[in-house]
């Protein structure tokens, strides 16, 4: 039997051999094994639902989970590990044994994702020389140091656990940029206890340059062209074949539409690879969400950045809901396994808790002065370089700066703007700079006035070859009549969950007028008489900003869409008093809904 369901975690506690290759297939523990896994990311869901993920794979006849390990939230701050709560990663790992999933770990260090800057810490950037996925000393001994952390977490959960097989770093072949990289990378893991399978994972052009000796060579698609896995013999002769990532769906960038994928068409594929002998893990299964201002962003003819929700189309929604996929999938599953397979949960009911009123505000003019200390700099720093965060700088969020300017004229940004920088004239505002407008004319006025530019940084680019340009802020200098601007003063804007904190007791907070535009705070109370329920927030009115509820940044909103709506789960929500706050950039509504049904915008087929 392929999936030999009897072979869980939990009944072979203390295994000895593993997950091996021979002849063509998998053997796990001496008995031939196939792979039917599904990924989910635990930085993506809400721990209180971990569980319930997992027992719907189980539900669908899957057997392995997978799973990235993203640096930058591991270690957000250099030589600072954390790994708890959401990022308990042992934890998370352990449910999956005790659910009877095996693991398939992805530990990067970098993991692509959609997420910023593929998973590597912004801190990174702050070397000038910095050559990221490579042997550059600056990178490996970050690396290093990470990996001194993360692997005693790791190392014990192989053999007395899940984890059945681990892949050297993620689809190099399509960076390849320093032929001894991967080989670093594969020894880094050996070298501190790594005793599974080792595997890697590319796209069709970039197999022959991700290899690494001594790793299963696995492949990532969506369509299924004809003598694709015929393909891998090509690069490695009598191995099982596999494929790491079958895209179940595709993500979603702001101003494009909400991609999906035709459920017959995926399963009828899962159906051919299956057939042809190979392993299957679906990318994804649960998609989940880029909470904050995690999202990565893509760089091929144009920035474009990632929407806060990852639901992917994938077999479960963003919420953990069922789909048509799933039960496609379940019964193809279950005709393969040849047994039941156990019953799906139940669903967790939404809950449209209605209409929540935004009924104070605070224009961040005001805030400034009591809550922020400005760093002064002669010129403009980047965001990275900012001296805050014990030296690692600002890796997300807003960076405002300052300067005083005489007269008006001729503003140009030299496209030093990352990503999107709003212009004001003392409070006035003027336009907008970005990667398409580079230019805007400034006002003439009397005598001395403040120079504002509000910087977003929209998300890191995660995947191609333009890592190493991802820092954000202003990048270089800003010309006011091909005059370099100087003396900066620089408020470093992150949102943390402390400065949020500080921002409930700041004076200044007053009733919402009639019109108002921002940047500002606005904040309301939604108040729940029951067992809070996951419900999704909609954003009609407003422009473009980022929601916190009881201090939880839910990520970013933005009227150009495709995303309307944030999922808000019932866990992040208490009974009785919830506090709503949203920093809105620029044209403000007065309320925002409680709805039970997303809506993630209009629909294109994946070609």
């Amino acid at each position: 039997r392929f999936n030999w369901s009897e072979l869980v975690p939990l009944q072979l506690w203390g295994r000895t051999l593993g997950l091996q290759t021979e002849n063509s297939q998998f053997l796990l523990e001496g008995m031939p094994f196939r792979i039917f896994g599904g990924s989910m990311h635990y930085f993506r869901v809400p721990r209180e639902y971990w569980e319930d993920r997992m027992l719907k794979m189980k539900a669908c006849g899957l057997n392995t989970l997978t799973t990235y390990v993203p640096w930058n939230l591991h270690e957000q701050q250099r030589g600072k590990f954390d790994f708890s709560r959401n990022l308990d990663l042992e934890a998370f790992l352990s449910l999956a044994a005790k659910n009877g999933l095996w693991v398939i770990l992805r530990p990067g260090p970098y993991i692509c994702s959609e997420w910023d800057l593929g998973g590597l810490p912004s801190w990174l950037l702050q070397d000038p020389e910095m050559q990221l996925r490579t042997t550059y000393k600056g990178f490996t001994e970050a690396v290093d140091a990470y990996f001194d952390h993360l692997m005693p977490i790791v190392v014990p959960l192989q053999a007395r656990g899940p984890i059945i097989a681990v892949q050297v770093e993620n689809e190099y072949g399509s960076y390849a940029k320093d032929p001894n990289y991967m080989t670093y990378v594969k020894m880094a893991l050996l070298n501190r206890g790594i005793v599974e399978l080792l595997m890697t994972s590319d796209n069709k052009n970039g197999l022959s340059f991700g290899l690494v000796e001594g790793a299963l060579a696995t492949v990532n698609f969506q369509k299924l062209e004809p003598g694709l896995l015929k393909y891998l013999d090509t690069v490695q002769r009598d191995q099982p074949k596999m494929v790491m990532e079958y895209w179940t769906g595709w993500f979603d960038n702001w101003g494009g539409p909400h991609y999906v994928f035709d459920a017959d068409e995926m399963v009828n594929t899962v159906a051919s690879i299956l057939k042809l002998g190979a392993s299957i893990n679906l990318y994804m299964f649960h998609g989940g969400t880029n909470f904050g201002f995690m999202n990565g962003a893509l760089e091929a003819d144009e920035y474009k950045s990632d929407v806060t929700s990852y639901d992917y189309d994938a077999v479960l929604t963003e919420a953990g809901d069922y789909t048509s996929k799933f039960f496609k999938l379940r019964q193809l599953f279950s005709m393969i396994i040849g047994q039941p397979l156990p019953l799906p949960p139940m669903i967790e009911s939404k809950a449209s808790y209605g209409a929540i009123l935004l009924h104070q505000y605070i224009s961040l003019w005001d805030v400034l002065p009591s809550l922020l200390q400005p760093i002064k700099s002669e010129l403009p720093i980047n965001m990275e370089n900012l001296h805050l965060n014990d030296s690692s700088g600002q890796s997300y969020g807003y960076v405002l700066y300052e300067t005083v300017i005489f007269g008006g004229g001729h503003l140009h940004s030299r496209d030093h703007v990352r990503d999107r920088a709003q212009v004001f004239v003392n409070t006035m505002y003027v336009g907008e700079l970005d990667y398409n407008t580079v230019e805007l004319s400034l006002p003439e006025g009397q005598g001395f006035r403040q120079l504002r530019l509000l910087v977003e940084n929209r998300g890191r680019v995660n995947y191609g070859l333009a890592l190493n340009e991802q820092r954000k802020g202003l990048i270089g200098d800003v010309f006011l009549n091909k005059t370099p601007l100087r003396n900066f003063k620089i408020y470093s804007l992150e949102m943390k969950p402390s400065f949020m904190k500080s921002l409930r007791h700041v004076a200044g907070w007053s009733a919402v007028p009639d019109y108002f535009v921002g940047p500002a705070f606005f904040r309301g109370r939604l108040w729940i008489e029951h067992q809070p329920q996951d419900t999704f927030l909609k954003l009609q009115g407003w422009e473009k900003g980022v929601v916190f509820v009881n201090g939880q940044n839910l990520g970013r909103y933005w009227k150009i869409g495709p995303q309307e709506t944030l999922y808000l789960p019932g866990p992040w929500l208490w009974k009785g008093s919830n506090e709503i706050v949203i920093f809105e950039e620029r044209t403000a509504g007065r309320i925002i809904q409680s709805v039970d049904i997303p809506y993630l915008g209009r629909t294109q087929y994946v070609d």
